[in-house]
């Protein structure tokens, strides 16, 4: 069987490692040291890992990572490729493949993206099909909640989802499963897709989700 988010966690690994300590990352305000140690925590440190999403309790998590940061970053690194130890939820059989695939798919990206001279990498087919499969949970938790348009999002072989508020005007983004998965988390401006609609619906959305430079 696949392991999807095995080979995504090594290929984030080796960027985080390519990059070094000070690189920035397109998670905003945050360099590789800093994302290497929300990684780190993410999957180590249960107790501040609710932060990340409770917003109460992110004050914590803020105080935690930064103290994984200051750890020397050859650590970090390794500390997150080496995987989560036997007490993390994240081992138990099947957590990491369902939650991490997204998760270093995208913060992979966030590294390779994050200079102005970036340029796309090939997705192999297999993940491709496995990021597809995941995306329309995604899409209608993240952009569809937000868009003020209705969203269809297409991949070049003609299969399309729709998500976002009915009887509104439809813009249509085209491209990889991987590039869509971006746009819902956010980062559109850093992807290939193809947007296609009325102006004003293309403006109006852009107003709340990045999309790619006209």
């Amino acid at each position: 069987m696949s392991n999807h988010a095995l080979a995504e966690r090594h290929r984030l690994a080796q960027l985080l490692t390519a990059a070094g300590p000070d690189a920035p990352t397109l998670c905003s305000g945050w360099t590789t040291r800093d994302l290497a140690a929300h990684l780190v925590i993410r999957e180590r440190r249960a107790d501040a890992a609710a932060g990340i999403r409770v917003g109460a309790l992110a004050g914590w998590t803020q105080r935690v990572q930064d103290g994984y940061a200051e750890r020397p970053y050859e650590e970090l690194v390794r500390l997150f490729r080496a995987g989560p130890p036997m007490y993390s939820l994240f081992a138990l059989p099947g957590a990491d493949e369902a939650a991490n695939t997204i998760e270093y798919f995208v913060h992979a990206e966030d590294v390779l993206r994050a200079g102005d001279d970036w340029t796309a990498q090939p997705v192999p087919p297999g993940r491709a099909e496995a990021l597809w499969r995941r995306l329309p949970l995604i899409a209608r938790l993240e952009a569809g909640r937000r868009s003020p348009v209705r969203l269809t999002l297409s991949r070049p072989d003609g299969q399309s989802l729709t998500v976002g508020p009915s009887g509104a005007p439809t813009v249509r983004l085209t491209g990889d499963p991987g590039e869509l998965v971006l746009f819902a988390y956010g980062r559109g401006a850093r992807t290939t897709l193809a947007v296609d609609g009325a102006p004003d619906a293309i403006e109006a959305l852009r107003h709340v989700l990045p999309l790619p430079a006209r």
